[in-house]
């Protein structure tokens, strides 16, 4: 009687199975990059979230929206808002003491955001905030925004610094406000310093283009928002959405409902 080979189809039915599992992979991933390329290039329309898949909607703002009318943003479906606090070790925003006053009042939940300097220790930074921002009960979480600015000349600064200041930074802050801050990027910036934290902090990115294809907590999706209630001389707002409910939002960041 010939002698059966069952190791070699074994070793067939293996191959086979990893091949078709590749093409499966390969596949997805192929997807993506296409759908990537095409909203990058404006070949395609760029995503915009529904309100029925993301029902949190929320903008951010700073001085350059002028005097806010809070009730009109809020008659506009706008549920949170960032608004703009510090930047660096000294600057204040001119406009955020009246702000961070006065949006409460027409019931959108409200957050303080500062610019993150690279040049700068993250212990002076974290300083300016907490100077500047009340801890103030049933608002979301401080937020760094970490971003590229023209004085860098379009060179990226040194990694490890970064990420020591800004860890430097977000020890501060929480042990200040007592809650996790949130961390906003570009998609470049979230490369190069952002990635690291993800595990450990919320994450709000920027796309103006495609939805983000990993974790994110909030999604700017564009800053050329219309919406009426604001009278600076910057008519563009912001536009953001957060991944989740109503109530998985006020769960998140302990918020009570107004």
């Amino acid at each position: 009687m010939k002698k059966r080979h069952y190791g070699k189809y074994i070793f067939r039915w293996l191959m086979t199975l990893l091949l078709l599992v590749g093409l499966v992979f390969a596949g997805i991933g192929g997807t993506r990059l296409l759908h990537i390329y095409l909203t990058s290039t404006g070949r395609q329309a760029a995503d915009v979230p529904s309100k029925q898949d993301y029902p949190v909607r929320g903008v951010d703002l700073s001085y350059y929206q002028g005097n806010i009318d809070w009730d009109v943003l809020a008659s506009q479906g706008v549920d949170f808002c960032f608004i703009k606090a510090t930047e660096g070790v000294d600057h204040n925003d001119s406009q955020f003491a009246q702000n961070w006053q006065t949006a409460q009042a027409a019931k959108i939940y409200v957050g303080a955001y500062h610019f993150f300097r690279f040049e700068d220790t993250g212990r002076e930074q974290a300083e300016n905030f907490i100077r500047t921002v009340p801890v103030t009960e049933n608002t979301l979480p401080p937020v760094i925004d970490v971003e590229l600015y023209e004085s860098l000349g379009g060179s990226m600064p040194d990694t490890g610094t970064a990420r020591q200041n800004l860890q430097e930074m977000l020890d501060l802050l929480e042990a200040h406000y007592g809650v996790k801050p949130i961390l906003y990027a570009a998609p470049n910036t979230y490369r190069a310093y952002v990635k690291s934290f993800a595990a450990d902090y919320p994450i709000w990115i920027s796309n103006y283009y495609y939805k983000p294809y990993f974790d994110w907590t909030f999604w700017q999706y564009t800053d050329s928002g219309e919406l009426e209630g604001y009278d600076g001389y910057q008519t563009h707002i912001d536009l953001n959405v957060y991944a989740g409910s109503m109530d998985e939002f006020r769960q998140q960041f302990g918020l009570q409902a107004f």
